[in-house]
């Protein structure tokens, strides 16, 4: 934008459009959250006493502050975690009421418009009221300093003297609708540029007053945005400490707002546990069962976080500190599932194919592109993996033959082939040992990554994973710059809740599992 006192490009804007927008932007964690804590929320129904209204409304009360606050952490959030985040305007879905009943308002009053610009002599109540929004609307995008452009929009767009020229039959509609579509281009954001050469073929005062509308309603949201890219710089400084006053405000509301993150790190802890028993650090297995290793919250946490990738979200809550990040780990679930069967297929067919093309520069790039192209919508109701699996066999085959006809080498056998195809349709079969030795190594690198978090270099790729080593890197930076920051913003409520697990976990020792 620019900041020229009289040319500004505008893609700024006020709070009130943050406001206006950011329900439609965070539908699904401030949603999410809002409903976890209706659910949690006590029913007059559960208490043993009858309830009278006050306390009933009490309690509403503070539901409706809570949700205020998830609301306004949740777009903090996620203006300082998403650098594309950008506000929207509502749509409302097709067909439904809300939309029918908008629909027949807004038709009956640009009908009213109409009617009245239509009189003899015409009527221009309606006409001056939608210039007094419009005048209201441009003052709005001016910056302190736009002395000259206020003074313009003040003097030309004076109602008082509008409304002397309408009584008097000396009101030029088309004059004022031109001033205001040149102020419109002077400060819209360039790309509004075509829609603003767009209004100036509009002739009709009616049509025309309808596009201008809708073309502010973009320049509002415009505004909206580069507040949104102004102020997260600043955002980004005091967001930690900001989230955590919020969420603090909601467990003294709600104070089980912890308990699925309590269940959460847990889980991880027994985990570790089990771990520590079934590869014991001493060479006396009594000796090493007789106590609990010590356990370090870090490892835990770590631990806690790789489990979010592995989350049924079908069946089971997710963590409270976690909420507003769901859909974000749950994205990287699904890359992951996909990635680690595009590596079982990949090593299989290397493996196959021996070092003759294995070793050829770009061989691995064309197979994982066929692979990832019928790979394209895994996670789909309708998706059949056996039917793809043994499509990606036939052309897998197909590419091989092709590479080694190129290179001079002998042809597969219809034996090897075939002995090929069946070993990718078997990766269909998650417990397939190719397919769990990928995704076990693939958690260690992510393990690795949240435990060198801190360090500039990348952990080194275990075997294996070479040929998606591109893919995992970029869901890995991701991956730990989400659980860092939240590590930040929680760390003071999972200190205090690990101390009290592990301290449980070292006073109570557990006998390691049989085999």
């Amino acid at each position: 934008m620019s900041q020229e006192p009289d040319n500004p490009h505008a893609s700024g804007g006020k709070s009130s459009n943050l406001e206006d927008a950011q329900p439609n932007s965070l539908d699904k964690p401030d949603q999410s959250i809002r409903k976890r804590i209706q659910q949690r929320t006590p029913s007059s129904h559960t208490r043993n006493t009858p309830q009278s209204s006050p306390p009933q409304f009490v309690l509403m009360e503070e539901l409706m502050e809570t949700s205020k606050d998830v609301t306004n952490m949740a777009l903090a959030h996620e203006i300082v975690v998403n650098g594309g985040f950008q506000l929207k305007p509502a749509e409302l879905p097709e067909g439904s009421l809300e939309k029918r009943v908008r629909e027949i308002v807004h038709k009956a009053f640009w009908d009213c418009l109409e009617a009245q610009l239509s009189d003899d002599p015409p009527t221009y109540d309606h006409a001056i009221k939608l210039v007094g929004e419009i005048k209201e609307t441009l003052l709005s995008f001016l910056l302190p300093g736009h002395s000259r452009l206020r003074n313009q929009i003040t003097e030309v767009l004076d109602l008082e003297l509008i409304k002397q020229q309408a009584e008097n039959g000396a009101l030029d509609i088309s004059k004022l609708v031109e001033f205001i579509i040149g102020m419109m281009g002077t400060l819209c954001a360039p790309a509004r540029d075509e829609e603003i050469r767009k209004l100036k073929n509009i002739h009709e005062i009616v049509p025309l007053f309808r596009a201008i509308f809708s073309v502010l309603d973009l320049m509002k949201m415009d505004m909206a945005n580069f507040a949104v890219s102004s102020i997260r710089p600043h955002l980004m400084q005091q967001s930690v400490e900001y989230e955590r006053k919020k969420f603090q405000e909601i467990l003294e509301k709600q104070p089980n707002s912890l308990d699925f993150v309590t269940d959460w790190l847990q889980e991880a802890t027994d985990d570790l546990v089990n771990l520590r028993y079934k590869n014991p650090p001493s060479c006396d297995i009594a000796a090493a069962a007789s106590d609990v290793p010590v356990l370090c919250p870090v490892s835990v946490q770590n631990r806690a976080y790789l489990k979010l990738l592995k989350w049924d979200h079908m069946q089971r809550p997710f963590p409270e500190t976690v909420l507003m990040d769901q859909a974000r780990f749950q994205e990287m679930q699904l890359e992951l599932e996909e990635l680690t069967l595009t590596g079982a297929v990949l090593l299989v067919t290397l493996n196959a194919a021996g070092t003759a093309l294995s070793g050829l520069p770009g061989f691995a790039d064309k197979i994982k592109m066929v692979i990832k192209v019928l790979l394209t919508g895994m996670h789909h109701p309708s998706f059949n993996l056996s039917e793809t699996l043994a499509a990606i066999g036939e052309k897998v085959c197909a590419e091989v033959n092709n590479c080694l006809s190129q290179h001079g080498f002998t042809l597969f056998t219809t034996e090897r082939e075939t002995g090929l195809k069946g070993q990718i349709q078997a990766l269909a079969n998650p417990d397939e040992t190719i397919c769990k030795l990928i995704d076990s190594r693939i958690q260690t690198l992510l393990e690795s990554y949240l435990a060198s978090s801190h360090q500039k270099s990348f952990p080194a790729i275990p075997g294996g994973l070479g040929p998606i080593q591109r893919e995992l890197e970029e869901i890995a930076v991701k991956y730990v710059r989400l659980v860092n920051y939240n590590k930040m913003v929680f760390s003071p409520y999972y200190d205090a809740l690990l101390n009290e697990i592990l301290k449980k976990v070292a006073q109570q020792p557990v006998k390691p599992e049989e085999s």
